[in-house]
């Protein structure tokens, strides 16, 4: 039984009842929670740009590495260095065409022209030739690389190769037009370096003569346009006389002139025929020995003149085009 008296329970299972005036603390309103767990708005504007901030900067490295990435490629490589380099290869191209196209071949035709490949073949004015040193085979060579003394002029030597396009000789300037199409493959690219053999000023010769022993002609190395030429400078080896190549189209004089002497009993100048040039001014030979150069033309052996006859001044005329002889009306 309850007694207003007692603070005990009546029963013991009972729980203990908490006086009317006991209050309560109000929950949490939902709103409150919501605010409390929500980031500060600065420190969310703050990500806002940093992430911004962050995608631009991410363009802009983009783009500067693609344009270092373009420029980091040397001109050379550029696209328009490419097309630019296309265009003047193409006008190159067109321009051979048109020359080649345009080349006057009335003074040299297939049926004008002789490949020597056998003996016996005349040589005439117009001829385009190598002339061989009999003992040793090399071929007489001349380049644009001038003596380190005596004259200071174009070297002149003997050179190993068969097929060496420095070694041409020519006869007579007037073939010049056609000369690079119908060479044999021995010849080289275009002009490379013949000889022209010429007849002297105020003769009568002309393309298609004969040359007959005791005449006097000229060498015109093709490349270069020099001639063949001696003086009294020492040659740089053996101290003979030099043989150079000096002068040009148009600039040439005495000391170019050479004297054709046949060996044995032909009068007319033939293919692999012995033959000896001796120079008019000087009285040298032209000669060759085994003497050979170590420096800037190495393996080449030296080319000089020499006033006494022996066999190390003969020479032959070797592979070449050799015109028809002009038959006399």
């Amino acid at each position: 039984m309850y007694s207003p008296h007692s603070t005990k329970p009546s029963h013991p299972t009972c729980h203990p009842r908490l006086p009317h005036d006991t209050k309560f603390a109000d929950p949490l309103p939902f709103a409150f929670l919501v605010e409390t767990l929500r980031p500060p708005k600065a420190l969310t504007q703050r990500r806002k740009a940093s992430s911004s901030t962050a995608t631009a900067y991410s363009r802009n490295s983009r783009r500067a590495s693609q344009s270092q990435s373009h420029s980091e490629f040397p001109f050379w490589q550029q696209n328009w260095f490419l097309v630019l380099l296309f265009l003047v290869a193409m006008a190159f191209f067109a321009l051979a065409i048109f020359l080649f196209l345009g080349l006057n071949m009335d003074d040299w035709s297939p049926s004008s022209a002789t490949a020597a490949s056998s003996e016996g073949v005349e040589i005439t004015y117009g001829t385009t030739l190598k002339l061989m040193h009999e003992r040793t085979k090399f071929r007489l060579h001349s380049h644009d690389v001038p003596y380190g003394s005596g004259s200071g002029q174009q070297s002149v030597t003997g050179f190993p190769n068969v097929d060496d396009s420095n070694s041409y000789w020519t006869a007579n300037v007037y073939i010049f037009s056609g000369l690079c199409r119908y060479l044999p493959g021995s010849f080289g690219f275009l002009y490379g370096n013949l000889l022209i053999v010429r007849p002297v000023p105020g003769t009568s010769a002309k393309q298609g003569d004969t040359i007959t022993t005791g005449t006097i002609i000229r060498l015109q190395h093709m490349r270069t346009r020099k001639w063949l030429h001696s003086h009294l400078h020492a040659s740089p080896i053996s101290g003979n006389l030099e043989v150079s190549c000096f002068g040009g189209e148009h600039d040439s004089d005495t000391g170019d002139y050479w004297r054709l002497m046949i060996e044995g009993s032909g009068k007319t100048w033939k293919q692999d025929q012995r033959v000896r040039l001796q120079h008019v001014d000087t009285g040298g030979y032209l000669h060759s020995h085994d003497k050979k150069y170590q420096r800037i033309a190495g393996g080449q052996q030296e080319v000089c003149g020499i006033r006494e006859k022996r066999a190390d001044n003969v020479w032959l005329a070797a592979e070449g085009v050799y015109l028809p002889v002009t038959e006399s009306k």
